[in-house]
């Protein structure tokens, strides 16, 4: 099943960046495992005000997608307010692709990624 959910760094850049009168853009996010659609727009919110954890995989594998760890139907999703979180695979470690917020939890524990919050990064991209 695909939905509409992937936001590659450059897309929360864009959400935090985006000038006055700029329009709404689509991508792609893992959630689950499976891939779903969002919209990008051009809607800021404070930093550290996000709610709904994102994470963004800044040296991932080829085909690395932003991961939601919540989306439409879980009882904790705030409509994509993102609370941004960084993930940097460990020196040494080959990326592997992350599909879900418990391969992150995993790679984590693992000692194969590092995980940080950036709450500047914060912002608002709801999912399809």
């Amino acid at each position: 099943m695909k939905a509409l959910f992937v936001l590659p760094a450059a897309a929360v850049a864009l959400a935090v960046a985006a000038p006055a009168g700029a329009t709404a853009t689509q991508g792609e996010l893992f959630h689950n495992g499976e891939t779903v659609g969002t919209v990008v727009p051009p809607d800021r919110i404070g930093a550290g005000e996000g709610l709904d954890p994102l994470y963004m995989v800044t040296n991932g594998a080829s085909g690395q997608l932003g991961i939601a760890g919540v989306g439409p139907g879980d009882g904790s999703y705030h409509g994509g307010a993102w609370a941004v979180w960084l993930v940097t695979f460990d020196a040494g470690v080959t990326p592997y692709l992350l599909t879900s917020d418990e391969a992150v939890m995993a790679a984590a524990e693992a000692g194969d990624v590092t995980v940080v919050r950036a709450p500047e990064l914060d912002n608002r991209c709801p999912v399809l």
